[in-house]
């Protein structure tokens, strides 16, 4: 038998296997808010086995932060939409995308859907890279003529008198740094990733460590929180370690405006809630977590929800594209970077979660 006669021979998947097959959280609850079914999905993202969550009620699982919508669940008769809804789940906020859909058949019985909100960043890459590609090309049509602005300034040093030579010199540093500045611009447009690999995790954060410590305040108090049995990430090494520079440096400069200035540097497998993302119509896990925390005052609540976008920043001589350029290397590895601010303990989280790197260096 051919595999076409063979697959048309095959029954279609039932109404339970396609359920099982979702790869968002469906949960089944009853008109009190009892939880009484949930998928394999919803395990995950609940960090809980659906034996442990039946019966309990939906309110005590997931952690609302509106009040008001609360009380919308709370009436059996409501359908809602909510995207980007900041809640807790395990003692831990998370950004999810929520609905609520009621059934006809069965008065006061709704079934809600769970999403992690950063699986639209497949379309959201989509529509920022046009607006890349931009300065990626201005960026390139403006090096030609810097090159020629530093050589002429590097001869003319060579004549100018004492009183010019500090002005040729700080032609020749304002030219740098714009060429550095255009560098990064170019890499925000380049649409080819960094190859990846296996990589040791904890010695990609040492690498990092140590650069950024050779230019940190001595006053800095930094703490390791390391799993060492954490198994070999899919990276690329020289990315991460840029990553990890970026957000460590940051967080140096962050925490400098405290008296007691304190850095934490955190992994873990996160075993309970495992991210997933959706990249090119497949979905990844993304286990391995990093964390980055300082005890600075945070990040201005008016720009947190836009700190990865270009020309961003909440710095005053800030140019924007470092944490930018952190969340496009990130999503070329398939991970996933995102920030975090407790208000309540004074701390400033930055979160990269990646997927494990199998032997032969295939995805998990």
């Amino acid at each position: 038998m051919s595999e076409e006669a063979s697959a048309a021979a095959t029954p279609p998947p039932g109404p339970s296997d396609q359920i099982a097959g979702l790869s968002f959280a469906l949960v089944l609850v009853s008109p009190d808010l009892h939880i009484a079914e949930v998928n394999p999905a919803g395990e995950v993202l609940l960090g809980a086995s659906a034996t442990r969550l039946c019966g309990r009620e939906l309110l005590d699982v997931l952690g609302l932060s509106e009040s008001d919508l609360a009380e919308r669940l709370k009436d059996p008769e409501a359908q809602l939409v909510a995207r980007g809804l900041d809640v807790t789940i395990n003692e831990r906020p998370w950004r999810t995308n929520l609905t609520v859909s009621t059934m006809a058949s069965h008065p006061g019985w709704r079934m809600i859907t769970l999403s992690d909100a950063s699986q639209g960043e497949r379309f959201e890459e989509q529509e920022r890279r046009p607006v890349l590609r931009g300065p990626a090309v201005l960026a390139h049509e403006i090096k030609n003529p810097l090159a020629a602005i530093r050589g002429a300034a590097q001869l003319l040093e060579k004549q100018a008198t004492e009183k010019q030579a500090p002005l040729t010199h700080l032609v020749i540093q304002e030219v740098d740094r714009i060429a550095q500045l255009i560098d990064r611009m170019q890499r925000l447009g380049r649409e080819q990733s960094e190859p990846v690999a296996p990589v040791n995790l904890h010695e990609a954060i040492r690498k990092a460590i140590s650069s950024v410590k050779m230019t940190a305040d001595d006053a800095v108090a930094w703490k390791e929180e390391f799993d060492p049995s954490l198994p070999p990430v899919l990276a690329n090494d020289g990315a991460l370690v840029q990553v990890l520079v970026n957000l460590i440096a940051n967080a140096r400069d962050a925490a400098s405006q405290n008296v007691a200035p304190q850095i934490r540097i955190r992994t873990r497998f996160a075993g309970g809630v495992v991210t997933n993302v959706i990249r090119l119509g497949r979905s990844i896990k993304l286990p391995i977590e990093i964390r980055v925390s300082d005890n600075g005052s945070g990040v201005d609540p008016a720009l947190r929800d836009h700190i990865f976008e270009p020309f961003v920043s909440s710095k005053a001589h800030g140019q924007g594209l470092g944490l930018a350029l952190v969340q496009k290397l990130v999503r070329d590895m398939n991970g996933r970077v995102s920030h975090e601010r407790d208000d309540a303990a004074g701390w400033t989280h930055f979160r990269i979660q990646l997927p494990v790197a199998k032997p032969n260096g295939e995805k998990t």
